[in-house]
């Protein structure tokens, strides 16, 4: 019977099988070629081309397996790095996605036999980042290209003069503060007596502007009662115009361009945020369901935080220390009055007391407890934002 022609039905269920993933049994890594049934392989082992591989290979067997590892390795890493990036990501999801390729190196073939070896080794060699869960293994891809790390230093360099900024931003109004203060206390009036030092000295009030004191002290007997009374009522005026209504009212004009300095300052403070927040020594509540029932929704203390988006944690029932990823965490909001730790935002780190709590909105109302904002209070931050302090 001839072979089948390219458009028939045959051909065509042909190439569609082809197409798709084989048994593994059934695949030859030296020829790489693959068979469909166990009658194919027999044959394709049977035949010359096959033979002389293996006579090939048999000459050194270590330099095929050599480059079957460095091919597996290379393919393996390359997959990881363009479609997880730095993410941390189980091993067994990575290599299903690797093998789904059809012309694949079997890893039977390289000097790994177990998927764990090969993890394992990628951790000693300093390729990937490793780490061991009761769900198994976790790889985070290392990227060590010269462009990604000096990104990486230009953006650690603009956080820290963000940070210097803010400093100098705040010791700006540390030092207006101080100043206002100051001229606050000079313009404060001082009442004192009108007392006399002598019987024989007379005193003389002068009711105009251009007047000299000689030439009031020259004709003190013209001044009667009514002057008398004008010249009271005329210092009573000066009083009144320096009352504490006046002194209230210019305090109150500099606190109101002082709070917009403020309100400034929170709103860029508030700007700064990162996408990273776990902080050592807060309470916290695990909310994966992959650990079972014994610990969802229990709540633990943060003991080290590892590469910012990683903690190990202590439960608070039973003391068990579990590595979690912090989407498996979420924080905890006190009753109010209890102290919280700021974990974003421009007073990131701060500790702070909880003054009231907003479920409408989900946020609360803090005032901050140290650093160069302390005493200030803070409205609408986010629950995510803070946690308790352990």
């Amino acid at each position: 019977m001839g072979k089948a022609d390219f458009l028939t039905p045959k051909a065509i269920a042909n190439r569609i099988k082809s197409k798709g993933l084989q048994k593994l049994r059934w695949y030859c890594q030296m020829c790489q070629k693959q068979c469909r049934d166990e009658n194919g392989f027999k044959c394709h082992c049977m035949s010359e081309s096959h033979q002389r591989q293996l006579l090939l290979a048999s000459e050194n067997p270590q330099q095929f397996m050599d480059y079957f590892s460095e091919e597996f390795q290379n393919e393996f890493l390359e997959l990881l790095r363009r479609r997880f990036g730095t993410k941390r990501v189980h091993n067994n999801i990575v290599y299903n996605e690797y093998i789904s390729h059809r012309e694949h190196i079997h890893m039977n073939a390289t000097q790994w036999e177990t998927l764990t070896d090969f993890t394992k080794w990628l951790g000693r060699e300093g390729l990937c980042k490793v780490d061991e869960t009761p769900k198994g293994w976790y790889i985070q891809y290392i990227d060590r290209d010269p462009e990604t790390i000096r990104r990486q230093q230009e953006l650690e360099k603009k956080k820290k003069q963000d940070l210097d900024d803010q400093e100098r931003t705040a010791k700006f109004i540390e030092e207006q503060v101080r100043r206002g203060m100051e001229v606050a206390e000079q313009e404060a009036p001082v009442y004192t007596e009108l007392t006399r030092e002598s019987e024989e000295e007379k005193v003389v009030f002068n009711l105009s502007k251009g007047a000299s004191t000689s030439a009031g002290a020259s004709k003190p007997s013209n001044l009667g009662a009514n002057a008398l009374k004008t010249a009271v009522s005329a210092a009573s005026g000066k009083r009144k115009e320096s009352s504490p209504g006046t002194i209230q009212a210019k305090e109150r004009k500099k606190k109101c361009a002082l709070d917009e300095i403020m309100e400034q300052e929170e709103q860029q403070r508030k700007s700064i945020r990162t996408d990273y927040w776990l902080q050592p020594e807060i309470v916290v509540k695990i909310v994966t369901k992959r650990l079972g029932d014994r610990y969802h929704k229990k709540k633990a203390v943060v003991k080290e935080v590892i590469d910012k988006y990683t903690a190990v944690v202590r439960t608070i029932d039973n003391g068990d220390k579990l590595k979690l990823d912090q989407t498996h965490l979420e924080t905890v909001i006190p009753a109010p009055g209890k102290k919280v730790l700021v974990l974003n935002g421009g007073n990131r780190g701060c500790e702070a007391i909880l003054d009231s709590v907003d479920e409408k909105s989900f946020s609360v109302t803090i005032t901050i407890d140290s650093g160069p904002m302390k005493g200030h209070k803070i409205k609408g931050v986010p629950y995510e934002d803070i946690s308790k302090l352990a």
